[in-house]
């Protein structure tokens, strides 16, 4: 199949077997982790092999359903497809896949939506049951069993320490030059035997850069050729632009007043194309030497690596447009001496990111007046994709920032309510909230402070006189004044939009 394999363990080249030999290891009820971070380093040929184990069982009216655990979001060719053929009965800890959602929504798939710095912990501890098989693609086997890990680790670490039996897709559409990029740490334990972490910079590399699985453990590998879903994202728009403008005024302002060094602190930035925008906008500044410390590498990155305005970046995957994909591999020399990928419950770890001080920017669904934040629900009920690791960085961050257009569906609906539908991120761990309208800084306001800096700063102008009226009101009855509320009030926005479609 290969010209030259990349399997050159002896004992591991005895066990090449298809994808559908090797799904004969995983029956119905099983729990089966697997690689995979926002599309990047997923196996490629077992889920579609695991499809049609699937449709074969139904033909002869069996079940055939399993847990499902990976790193983060995948790729319509593990979730989707799993999900088409009645796959999975659980899914954790995060997802992004149409068909999951429905499913989800629909009340057919359990959804375990976990911050994913703690899924190593949960596993580990044995909270999440007993995982059966892990399925891990890498991008090559040396002669003496070790594993060049491929474009994500997420938690690859956890999953083929605590599974039975361990699957391998070695995918030769992963540059062999991954080698040396990974950073495994094998010094993590659970209390009361943890020790300290020892990284104090981005650039660090305390670990590993191979993964170390006993050979006797893995069971099938399987050789495949196919690259990573990776997704063109859409050019900034004026919204997007807006947003980034109004925190990098902030960051400027931020800097004059002594409270962020002229190479701010290091980075972490959820992905989509506001992120990319304050990415862009950064690059296009003065600032040099900057640092990021975050869960995926994005295309604002590596623009920014390669211009010199961001020196270090650390991650656990990536997650690049097919353009950028082709920038990464034809110069990976270059970008392998500054990018580190770690294990999801490093690269999130809640301690190192108090410590390093990061700058946290996230998206979200919906702000209250007060603060607090959805990022996953839709109107209280309907899981989007999950928590994902913004938790991890808003709650130990230097900064959250949150960020997000002031209305969606057309003015439909405002991001700004006067009270979330549900919870992810509480009042204490958001500082910023940012809109193309404007940026609100909320740290050392009261609650009543807070309301009106948000609703002046960030609602879109068609929601403005609202708030401020059921602010005024809320106020007005006197009830409790530290966070005024009309409890018969508060959601009716909310069910106002399920009724009409407006808010």
């Amino acid at each position: 199949m290969f010209s030259q394999s990349r399997i050159l363990c002896p004992q591991l080249r005895k066990k090449v077997m298809s994808a559908n030999q090797a799904a004969q290891f995983i029956e119905h009820g099983d729990t089966v982790g697997m690689s995979g971070f926002t599309g990047a380093g997923h196996p490629k040929s077992l889920p579609a092999a695991l499809v049609e184990k699937a449709k074969a069982h139904h033909l002869e009216s069996k079940p055939f359903r399993i847990d499902l655990w990976t790193g983060a979001s995948t790729a319509p060719e593990l979730d989707g497809l799993l999900a088409e053929v009645d796959g999975i009965n659980r899914r954790l800890p995060y997802q992004s896949d149409p068909i999951c959602r429905k499913q989800i929504n629909e009340g057919h798939m359990h959804y375990v939506d976990i911050h994913l710095s703690e899924v190593s912990q949960y596993a580990w501890s044995g909270f999440l049951g007993k995982l059966n098989t892990a399925v891990i693609e890498v991008a090559g086997i040396h002669e003496d069993g070790r594993i060049i890990p491929s474009s994500s680790i997420g938690n690859n670490k956890t999953w083929v320490e605590q599974a039975d039996k361990v699957i391998l897709e070695v995918n030769d559409k992963q540059s062999i030059k991954l080698e040396g990029m990974h950073d495994i740490y094998y010094g993590t334990a659970l209390p009361p035997h943890r020790k300290p972490i020892l990284l104090s910079n981005p650039s660090d590399r305390i670990g590993e850069q191979y993964l170390q699985i006993p050979v006797e453990k893995i069971v099938a590998v399987i050789e495949t050729s196919s690259p990573d879903r990776n997704s063109p994202f859409s050019p900034a728009d004026d919204c997007s632009n807006q947003i980034a403008a109004h925190i990098l005024d902030f960051f400027d302002h931020e800097i004059k007043q002594g409270r962020l060094p002229a190479s701010l602190l290091p980075i972490q930035s959820g992905v989509g194309n506001i992120p990319n925008a304050v990415l862009d906008g950064l690059d296009k500044g003065a600032y040099k030497n900057l640092t990021a410390y975050t869960e995926v590498i994005q295309d604002g990155m590596l623009n920014m690596l390669k211009s010199g305005t961001l020196s270090a970046a650390s991650a656990t995957a990536f997650s690049l447009s097919p353009d950028a994909m082709d920038e990464l591999n034809e110069n990976i020399d270059f970008y392998r001496e500054k990018i580190i990928l770690r294990q999801q419950d490093i690269s999130n770890h809640p301690e190192i990111v108090r410590r390093l001080g990061i700058i946290a920017m996230n998206g979200l669904l919906e702000a209250d007046i007060y603060g607090n934040v959805n990022s996953t629900h839709v109107m209280g009920t309907r899981m989007m994709n999950g928590i994902g690791g913004s938790g991890d960085f808003a709650r130990n961050g230097y900064l959250s920032i949150f960020m997000t257009p002031s209305v969606a569906k057309n003015g439909a609906i405002s991001a700004i309510v006067p009270m979330v539908s549900h919870v992810d991120h509480t009042e204490h761990d958001v500082k910023v909230i940012v809109t193309e309208q404007g940026l609100a800084d909320l740290r050392g306001l009261s609650p009543r402070q807070r309301a009106t800096t948000v609703i002046e700063k960030c609602a879109h102008p068609m929601y403005k006189e609202k708030l401020l009226d059921y602010y005024e009101r809320a106020c007005h009855n006197g009830r409790g004044m530290h966070t005024p509320h009309i409890l018969s009030e508060s959601l009716s926005w909310h069910e106002r939009f399920e009724e009409t479609g407006h808010m």
